[in-house]
């Protein structure tokens, strides 16, 4: 496919967005343009997932992407939703618990991490000027399937990447002292 490039960095020509924009900007797309994704943006959004923190720096996932034109039947397996299929990439995380750190009580971090590194994926996604939804409402079989992803690892989730066709939605969130306790 001639995406991957261990050698990118983020200084480069392309414009990004200041990172609290890009959080305030990101939203769920779910119509995208019929455009193809540059090698260099898809790069760099690799690089993002690369760098993000894991537990113990053990890096426990593996990205797995394809092209939708050409397997629209077989992704509507996968997820059955033809709004996802105008993205022409799709892409999946997938942990891998055996590589994962676990803390003393025996928790094991492969879900924390796997969700560390898809929103790198995501945050980058739409600092690059893209969009993404995160989809964990798939069907694991059909996404161990299309994506052949082998049984030591665990399909987390799966993401559309394209141009928006969509506009942000107004986002409806909970008061901060909701979320928030401070201990003085």
């Amino acid at each position: 496919m001639g995406y991957l490039n261990s050698n990118i960095s983020f200084s480069s020509d392309i414009n990004f967005m200041d990172f609290f924009k890009t959080i305030e900007n990101r939203y769920s797309v779910i119509s995208y343009k019929d455009k193809k994704v540059e090698k260099i943006k898809l790069d760099k959004i690799l690089h993002a997932a690369n760098v993000a923190p894991t537990a113990a720096n053990a890096q426990p996932f593996k990205i797995f992407i394809a092209k939708t034109k050409g397997n629209e039947e077989e992704f509507r397996k996968v997820y059955g939703r033809d709004w996802c299929l105008e993205a022409p990439l799709v892409l999946c995380v997938a942990s891998i618990p055996e590589k994962a750190w676990k803390r003393q009580d025996g928790k094991n971090y492969h879900e924390v991490d796997t969700a560390i590194v898809s929103d790198h994926i995501i945050l980058a996604a739409t600092a690059l000027g893209l969009g993404t939804c995160w989809i964990a409402n798939f069907d694991e079989k059909a996404t161990r399937e299309f994506f052949d992803i082998p049984r030591y690892m665990i399909p987390e989730i799966i993401t559309p990447i394209g141009y928006a066709n969509d506009a942000p939605h107004k986002k409806v969130r909970r008061d901060m002292s909701e979320l928030v306790k401070f201990k003085e």
